[in-house]
């Protein structure tokens, strides 16, 4: 269990979810529900699906039938949705997908207008004090990028109240440059959030495109600076590295193909903090997290089928 905080009991997923059109060969495309944050309470929500552990998600939606169909996506995932804002003059984000033969991914977003830039944003009736429920609060990037300063700097003051009670904030700096106003802006915002947060989930390629670091190592090097004492660094193929100690787990399951990229650090945050809210090691719970993320990055699209 997570050391010196509360039992891990309720668990919020903050950010965006978003309508996928995955762009198949010629001219069709297959219509799914994806995001981030969303995608690790999908996967959260799996891992603890045999134990008492609630996930709800935190968002703000239209009342269109595209959000309607995010809605039933997530109960039909077992995701709480007490936590939405419903507006009815906007609509959910949008983004068509593309795969190279290596199963690297290209984006095209319309997001510019979601409803989820809204979030804790006044008329609201989902504020940030009715977070205070939650043991366990993931944060991303992204999250943090669509929405205006002024509540940014709301979340970041709320983040360090809630950590302080006994919750437990986990943070993964997951970068997208377009959807902020800066790099600068960017960087200011992450170094607070890695100095907030109790559980650090970055990925080595994210934090180099966002502060320029040579290597993983000087990545580990600058987290530990801003703060961060735990959590793992996403490496892919050369594994994570356990920020507390700077070990990777040994005799990793490697990837005999990669079919699609997509949801592949999302996974690893999901099997990662399940790991730990079911009492495992943070070795263990990187081996978790890897795992996880080999099973998903050899399927198409970010959530895989509940049987595989």
């Amino acid at each position: 269990m997570i050391s010196s905080k509360r039992p891990i009991r309720r668990i919020a997923c903050v950010g965006e979810v978003m309508i996928e059109l995955m762009i198949d060969r010629g001219d069709a495309a297959t219509l799914g529900v994806a995001g981030d944050t969303y995608n690790t309470a999908v996967y959260m929500a799996r891992a603890l699906s045999n134990i008492e552990a609630d996930i709800s998600y935190v968002t703000a939606l239209g009342r269109d039938p595209y959000s309607e169909r995010i809605m039933q996506a997530l109960h039909d995932h077992g995701i709480g949705t007490d936590h939405i804002e419903r507006r009815a003059d906007l609509l959910p984000g949008l983004y068509a997908i593309e795969l190279d033969e290596h199963g690297e991914r290209s984006f095209s977003y319309w997001r510019s207008a979601s409803a989820a830039r809204t979030l804790f944003s006044p008329p609201c009736e989902i504020k940030l004090r009715h977070l205070d429920v939650f043991d366990l609060v993931l944060i991303s990037g992204i999250s943090m990028a669509i929405l205006p300063h002024s509540v940014r700097e709301a979340l970041m003051e709320w983040a360090e109240r809630f950590s302080a009670g006994g919750g437990t904030l986990a943070y993964d700096s997951n970068y997208r440059p377009r959807l902020w106003e800066s790099q600068a802006v960017a960087r200011q915002v992450n170094d607070s959030m890695w100095s907030l947060a109790d559980i650090a989930l970055p990925s080595v390629d994210d934090e180099m495109a966002i502060y320029g670091d040579a290597s993983a190592e000087s990545v580990a090097d600058r987290l530990k600076c801003r703060g961060v004492r735990r959590g793992a660094l996403k490496r892919g193929a050369d594994g994570p590295l356990d920020l507390a100690n700077g070990t990777t787990p040994r005799n990793l399951e490697s990837v005999c193909q990669v079919v699609d990229t997509t949801a592949a650090g999302d996974s690893f945050n999901a099997g990662y903090l399940s790991a730990l809210v079911m009492g495992q090691s943070d070795l263990d719970a990187a081996v978790a997290g890897h795992l996880l993320a080999t099973k998903v990055i050899g399927h198409r699209g970010a959530i895989i089928p509940k049987t595989d």
